[in-house]
């Protein structure tokens, strides 16, 4: 065959196109505590355009149609124009920084673990135990 590929070729391509060090289907779980991370600066100029926008077009229910028009609004942007936003953006990533640090230092330290640790476990494993105890201690009393 001319420019096509062995079978040995197209499968060694195969193996390098799988997902690496995890199984399909299979997602780690996100910690709910975990803080969000903070908007970036033209997110933060969203917020902002998307209140002055919804005003000037209060029949407008497309998100689409806000997304361009804000997008088009920043490109022509200067950056003193931006100033604003951007500094809110550095604020509030100082801010997520510094709640980041302390939920590691949470995790750290394992105060979280043991929460988990006791939610995992359901009310019927914890039923269970419990009358198996109490049955084997009634049968120890009949004796």
């Amino acid at each position: 065959m001319k420019g096509g590929e062995s079978k040995a070729e197209a499968t060694s391509t195969d193996q390098r196109l799988k997902t690496r060090g995890r199984k399909p289907g299979k997602k780690t779980k996100k910690d709910p505590n975990q803080p969000k991370r903070p908007p970036s600066a033209f997110f933060v100029f969203l917020e902002d355009f998307r209140k002055e926008f919804n005003l000037a077009n209060p029949n407008n229910k497309s998100v689409a149609t806000v997304g361009k028009a804000a997008g088009a609004r920043w490109k022509s942007m200067t950056e003193e124009d931006k100033a604003p936003y951007v500094a809110k953006a550095e604020s509030r990533k100082t801010e997520y920084l510094k709640t980041m640090q302390q939920y590691n230092m949470k995790l750290a330290s394992g105060t979280n673990r043991g929460e988990e640790d006791d939610s995992d476990k359901s009310k019927s494993e914890v039923d269970e135990a419990g009358s198996e105890e109490v049955f084997m201690q009634e049968e120890e009393d009949d004796d």
